[in-house]
């Protein structure tokens, strides 16, 4: 049995051996508060029975951490620079929830060359057994780092808001993963997520705005995962470094984000494969 073959056959093994949900979590531009959707969903699937590990993904810049008032032991330059597994840089956050910290300040995380990100995502491969969820928390904008993860992902979660700017670049996003070569529009599905809106109809109308745009120049069908309403709980959250589902779980964005968490563990994904859709993605296109 050759190399590709004995790849192949442990590919179709792990492939039934587990269910790891992979949801990628991105944005067009900073500031419309992506890693705050991504630690209150990692609570609300905790609370819903699932065990979840954030992945900070914004390279340098981790905002994972400042969230969950935790200071990590390790993070990422640990397991590139000195070669630690990823299994061990691991940190426990509130609820026992995991997360792996991108690094703060640290800006030769900033520059990593394609080979050590093709690196980071193969060894998310073995996470499989310690977690039903994992979350992807990217930078912003669409820089390579940012579509080498939202390419690699089944199911990629677009925050947006009604800010002109936001929606501009959001599209922007979109038109840069549909125009990849590596784009699978088969097995990926993009939904929207629209952020800071008053109401489900101004929410509505984020998503209308970008779906029609979408729709029409890219031939691509984006569909609509929720909204999160603008709330003073959450900004009163936000500035003590708190999480509002924690903190303030009866809150009207509180129930926002959960409603968010109920639907997507309810949808199933174009590809079940979780995490090999990323094992899958960097074996292919080397």
């Amino acid at each position: 049995m050759d190399q590709a073959e004995k790849l192949r056959n442990e590919v179709k093994l792990r492939r039934k051996t587990t269910r790891t949900k992979v949801l990628t979590v991105t944005s067009g531009k900073g500031g419309v508060g992506k890693s705050n959707l991504a630690v209150n969903l990692a609570v609300w699937f905790t609370k819903l029975g699932k065990k979840v590990i954030i992945f900070d993904a914004d390279f340098g810049l981790a905002n994972v951490e400042v969230m969950f008032g935790t200071v990590p032991k390790n993070d990422l330059s640990d397991m590139i620079y000195k070669g630690m597994d990823i299994r061990d840089i691991i940190t426990n956050g509130p609820m026992d929830i995991g997360f792996i910290s991108g690094g703060s300040g640290i800006i030769a995380l900033n520059n990593l060359t394609a080979a050590q990100v093709d690196l980071v995502v193969d060894d998310l491969e073995s996470l499989n057994d310690l977690c039903d969820i994992l979350i992807v928390d990217t930078g912003a904008g669409i820089s390579d780092n940012v579509l080498k993860f939202v390419l690699a992902s089944p199911d990629v979660l677009l925050v947006t808001t009604p800010e002109p700017s936001s929606l501009t670049d959001s599209y922007s996003l979109v038109k840069a993963m549909v125009r990849n070569e590596k784009f699978d529009s088969e097995n990926v599905q993009i939904r929207m997520i629209a952020n800071k809106v008053q109401s489900e109809a101004e929410a509505r109308q984020v998503f209308e705005k970008i779906y029609s745009v979408t729709n029409k120049f890219l031939d691509e069908r984006i569909s609509y995962a929720g909204m999160v309403c603008l709330d003073q709980s959450l900004e009163k959250a936000v500035r003590k470094q708190k999480i509002v589902s924690i903190e303030n779980p009866t809150s009207k964005s509180a129930k926002c984000f959960y409603d968010i968490a109920s639907y997507l563990l309810g949808e199933k994904q174009k590809d079940d494969s979780g995490l090999h859709k990323f094992f899958r993605f960097l074996t292919h296109n080397q």
